[in-house]
Formats: structure tokens, C-alpha cells, sequence
């Protein structure tokens, strides 16, 4: 007999220690692994990206190749990106299902479109193309390494936490979004370890390694607990709640309509870079091409027009619905802060304290991620204003809806129990969800049938 079984057959605590300790050495391995190579991409991919920007800003005349640049990224993309061009929500579906390959074409494909998009002046972000490379990292290691299907999936966990925890510079917050994303409501324990070690090594191999600096904001400063600021604080964050779902149906409504409008991605994004050349000329301003971190800046400590989270979201809509590649939350952090720097004239509060909440509170609607984002609130503003971006994130994350960036993110449990959320229901699925009454009252017609498409029309199952 084994001599870590009990005499009732059941194996003794030597046998779980041994195996706890065995499981604590594998994830610290493979996760350190995933946030060695999705922190080195990381940091080639933020240099490209400060290099890219500064260039588009030294020649502005670069902006007039905007259609011309998204023209040749989605040629690629139309002949040798294959299923990449799903970008965050094939790693998604992969997580849950597990039936197609990522492929590793999809690291430098995303990366070059990427700083081809801010090269010429479009509005994107950098977690998208962080998460995609992850991934797609993740993904070809645990081939090498011959993972089974539920580690595949752990390890396509810590490539989400590894890109965004090195790209954004917050470990900790990267830890818990990549938990928290794939499911709304659900946090798989398991990935616990393995994602922190991801998230932790990829934020040193960028930074330390490296050497990329990321972006330092103020610490908060909050004001004195009362009633009347709780109210004005849940007042902002309804308004947050609500520019995140702007953003979230322009996008996606966007996509279908360029789609509609141009069967072929090349022409769709040449048309698109023309959109965004005439809007920068309607605006008056270049502020919102790019990544618009000087526009974030001054949310902070300088001035900002009052209608700048609107031009944001519109920009950066229009950008992504056309079919260039980039990242949705820092444009979600722009406007967010630009936002909550409007507001503060109207609920006479400091301004750069309604940014900060802003910022996070305008993600976290988008993304459905309120510990992730709370967590990276204290990462980048520090603890003084803990209590006020709980609740931020918090009242943005219930009062979003299902309204979100990423049409693969499954609900796996409902914001309320008078929701009826089906099994496997997908954000692509969002306007099926019923009312429990509506339900008891026959809808049998209106529940997902597991053949559901997103709003560009693309199958997302």
C-alpha cells in the first residue's frame, strides 16, 4: 500500500502537500517563462510605439498615409493573418472552447499593424496588441513544452496577465485581468499562481531587463468621506458606466457598418483613414490621434476641452470599426479622464481626482473587470482614494450592462438574479438576455441558440 494512503483508501496529507508544492514549481516555471517572452514583447513593442509616435509628431504630414497604412495591414492581415484578425477574442474562445490554434503569426502581425496604426496617426490603444502577443507566445510555448488542453488554457491565461501586466506597468491588476476577463462574475483560483508569476516577471523583464519606463501619474488626492461627495462620486460613475457603453455599441456598431458598406478590408480601411484625416480637421486638433497620453497628462494637471472624452471615443471608434489593429483601454483611459475632468466643473470637485476615477471607472465598464481595475487604480494613483474607486468601479462594472469591448467574453454569473443568463452565454449574445418574468412568459425563441455572431457579423462561438 502506498504509504501516503490512509487505511480508508484515501490518500494522506504528505501525498497533498507533495502535490500542492509539485503544482507551486510547475506554474512558477511556466508562468515565469510566459511573462519572460510576453515581457521582452512588450518592451520591443513599447519602444517601436514611443518611436512611432514621436516620428508621426515630427512629421505631421505622415497622417495623410493613414489610409494607405491601414490599406497594407489589413492586406496582410486578409492573406496571412487567417483567424488572427478575431484578435483578443480568438484567445478568449480558445480559453473556453479550445478548438482552433492561436497561431504565432499573430505576435508580429498585431505588433506591426500596431505601430503601423500610431504611426500614421490612428487612435488606438496597446492592450489589445500586449494580450494578442501573449497569447500567441503563450501559445506556441505550450506546444513546445507539450501542455495538456486545461494547462493550454491556464497558460493562455497567463499570456493575457503577462501582456498587460508588462504593458501597462501594474503587475498586480495584470494578474487579476486576466482572471477576471473571461468570464464575467467567475475567477478560476487555479490560474491564481500562475498568472501573478506571469504578470510579475513580464513587469520586471520590461522594466528591469529592458529598461522601459511607463508612464507615472499623481497620487490622488481625496477628498474627506461624506454623504454629499459618496453621491457625487456614484453620480460620476453613472456617467462613467455610460461612456463606456458609448463607446462599447459605437465600436461595434462601426464594425458592422463598415463591413456592410466595404466587402473588402483593404478598402474598408483606406476609407476609414480618410474618416479619421477629416475628423482631425473638424476637431481642429491632433490631440486624439494615437495613443493621446498628453491629452491623459493634462486631465491631470493642465486644461482640457471640455468636449474631449466625445472626440476621443468617436476617433478611436471610427479608427478600430475600420479595421485597424490596437488596443481599446488606453483610449478607454483618455477618455475616462477627460471625462472626469469635465465633470468636475459640474460637481465642483478636484479635478484631478474625478480623472483618476474616470480612468479606471470608464475601463472597467468596457471590460467588466471591476478588481482588476480597482487594483490597478491603487498601482497608478496610489491608496488614498481606495474606498472612492471601489465604488467607482463598482457602480460602472453593475451599470454597464452587457455591453463590453470583447464580443467572446462569456457571462458567468448574472450582475442580478432577475436576469436569466443561459450557460455559455457570450457577450455577442447580450441582447437575448431576458428578464426572469419576460422568460417565465414564454421566450423560448429569444434564448441563444449556441450559433450567435458578434456585431461585425463574425462568428463567435
Amino acid at each position: 500500500m502506498d504509504k501516503m494512503m490512509h487505511p480508508n483508501g484515501r490518500r494522506g496529507p504528505k501525498f497533498l502537500h507533495a502535490a500542492l508544492f509539485r503544482s507551486f514549481i510547475k506554474w512558477i516555471w511556466l508562468g515565469g517563462a510566459v511573462g519572460l517572452l510576453s515581457g521582452s514583447a512588450s518592451a520591443l513593442f513599447l519602444l517601436a510605439l514611443e518611436y512611432a509616435t514621436d516620428t508621426r509628431e515630427a512629421h505631421p504630414w505622415l497622417l495623410y498615409l493613414l489610409p494607405a497604412g491601414g490599406a497594407l495591414v489589413s492586406y496582410l492581415y486578409m492573406k496571412i493573418g487567417k483567424n488572427s484578425a478575431k484578435g483578443n477574442n480568438l484567445i478568449l474562445e480558445q480559453i473556453h472552447d479550445g478548438k482552433e490554434t492561436i497561431p504565432l503569426r499573430m505576435a508580429p502581425l498585431v505588433l506591426f499593424g500596431t505601430v503601423v496604426t500610431h504611426l500614421f496617426g490612428g487612435s488606438a490603444g496597446r492592450e489589445g496588441t500586449a494580450v494578442q502577443m501573449g497569447g500567441s507566445l503563450a501559445e506556441a510555448f505550450g506546444k513546445w513544452t507539450r501542455v495538456g488542453p486545461v494547462d493550454r488554457k491556464i497558460l493562455l491565461m497567463c499570456g493575457i496577465s503577462g501582456g498587460f501586466g508588462s504593458v501597462f506597468g501594474t503587475p498586480l491588476s495584470g494578474t487579476v485581468f486576466g482572471l477576471e476577463v473571461v468570464a464575467i462574475g467567475l475567477i478560476r483560483y487555479e490560474a491564481l499562481i500562475p498568472c501573478f508569476t506571469a504578470s510579475f516577471v513580464g513587469h520586471l523583464v520590461t522594466t528591469r531587463l529592458w529598461g522601459v519606463e511607463h508612464v507615472q501619474y499623481p497620487h490622488m488626492v481625496a477628498p474627506e468621506l461624506s454623504l454629499i461627495v459618496l453621491l457625487k462620486v456614484a453620480a460620476a460613475s453613472l456617467l462613467f458606466a455610460l461612456a463606456s457603453i458609448c463607446f462599447s455599441e459605437l465600436t461595434h456598431a462601426l464594425k458592422k457598418l463598415f463591413a456592410k458598406a466595404f466587402s473588402n478590408p483593404v478598402l474598408k480601411s483606406a476609407a476609414g483613414g480618410l474618416i479619421v484625416i477629416g475628423l482631425a480637421y473638424i476637431a481642429g486638433s491632433r490631440a486624439y490621434l494615437g495613443l493621446s497620453i498628453p491629452l491623459i497628462t493634462d486631465s491631470f494637471g493642465g486644461d482640457v476641452p471640455v468636449f474631449a472624452f466625445l472626440w476621443k471615443l468617436i476617433f478611436t471608434s471610427v479608427t478600430l470599426g475600420a479595421g485597424f489593429q490596437g488596443g481599446e483601454v488606453t483610449p478607454l483611459f483618455a477618455i475616462g479622464a477627460t471625462l472626469g475632468h469635465t465633470l468636475a466643473d459640474v460637481f465642483q470637485m478636484y479635478g484631478p481626482f474625478l480623472a483618476g476615477l474616470g480612468f479606471i471607472a470608464v475601463f472597467c465598464g468596457a471590460t467588466h473587470t471591476p478588481i482588476a481595475c480597482f487594483l490597478m487604480g491603487i498601482e497608478l494613483f496610489g491608496a488614498d482614494g481606495a474606498i472612492y474607486m471601489f465604488i467607482a468601479c463598482l457602480i460602472s462594472y453593475l451599470f454597464a450592462g452587457y455591453s463590453g469591448i470583447y464580443t467572446s467574453q462569456r457571462i458567468g454569473t448574472a450582475k442580478s438574479h432577475w436576469i436569466a443568463v443561459p450557460p455559455g452565454t457570450t457577450l455577442a449574445s447580450r441582447k437575448n438576455l431576458l428578464f426572469q418574468g419576460r422568460q417565465q412568459k414564454g421566450g423560448k425563441d429569444d434564448m441563444p441558440n449556441g450559433n450567435e455572431k458578434d456585431d461585425t457579423g463574425e462568428d463567435r462561438r
